[in-house]
């Protein structure tokens, strides 16, 4: 952590160590900006390549022209996926429209796609978890609907039914909150002992390392936080951080600002 101080007077910035963009997000906007220098403009991409504005800007600049979906994107033409990842079906619909796919999903949110159509053809009822409407999910759930639940906090696991309770299997968002996550797996434990996770973790290392250093920081300090309006790691670590704060004293009348700006969402 790295500190900026111009005077005695001034408020003081502490600068997280880890922060910035993940590995993830650093190769998504090196593909759109790779294939914008190989083809040539207009270079279609699917969903925001991160939730960050600064970044989609300089690229819209650049020739990049971002979609919601791929049936906005004329037949025939370059789309690149972003770091969230699509479902099959995008990729279906993709193909039978000629679309030139360049696919820039992060490797950690493919390898979640891969456990998730493992367990479903194993067997497994498949639980995920994550925010039901962030992008992310909507591709992990796209890979087996007919089996998968989303749930979003421990008291959505109490409505959970699936045929077998004994054919029960996790996954995670890869950009969720440790230790929201940690209460929604300790319910599904709970209420079905077999369940079945992933041989690794899920969540993200670079969300993990940023979520430890902004409680180290709390341990003394009071915060103020900016982020996007999309960016849900940065969000559930703010409320985090706020539940922190609620339940000690604040000894310090500092005022810091954390820049977290750069996390895949």
């Amino acid at each position: 952590m790295s500190k900026v101080l111009n005077n005695a007077d001034e408020k003081v910035v502490l600068l997280l160590k880890p922060r910035g963009f993940c590995a993830g997000v650093v190769r998504a906007i090196d593909v759109v900006r790779i294939a914008l220098e190989a083809f040539g403009p207009p270079i279609y991409v699917r969903k925001e390549i991160v939730h960050n504005r600064f970044v989609v800007e300089e690229l819209q600049g650049k020739g990049a022209i971002f979609v919601d979906s791929e049936e906005q994107v004329p037949n025939g033409e370059r789309v690149i996926y972003s770091a969230h990842g699509v479902s099959p079906e995008v990729r279906e619909n993709s193909v039978k429209r000629g679309l030139r796919i360049i696919d820039a999903t992060c490797p950690l949110v493919t390898k979640v796609h891969v456990e998730a159509v493992k367990f479903a053809k194993e067997g497994y009822s498949l639980i995920l978890i994550g925010h039901k409407d962030h992008d992310e999910v909507i591709g992990t759930l796209g890979e087996a609907p007919l089996v998968t639940q989303v749930v979003g906090s421990p008291q959505q696991v109490k409505n959970l039914t699936v045929p077998d309770p004994n054919r029960v299997a996790f996954l995670t968002q890869t950009t969720l909150s440790l230790d929201e996550t940690k209460d929604i797996i300790a319910a599904l434990r709970a209420k079905f002992p077999n369940i079945k996770g992933p041989a690794a973790q899920d969540i993200c290392y670079a969300t993990e390392n940023r979520q430890v250093a902004v409680k180290q920081v709390l341990r003394n300090q009071i915060c103020s936080w900016s982020w996007a309006r999309k960016t849900a790691p940065i969000r559930t670590v703010w409320l985090r951080s706020r539940a922190t704060l609620a339940r000690r004293p604040i000894s310090s009348t500092a005022s810091t600002t954390l820049n977290l700006i750069g996390c895949r969402v």
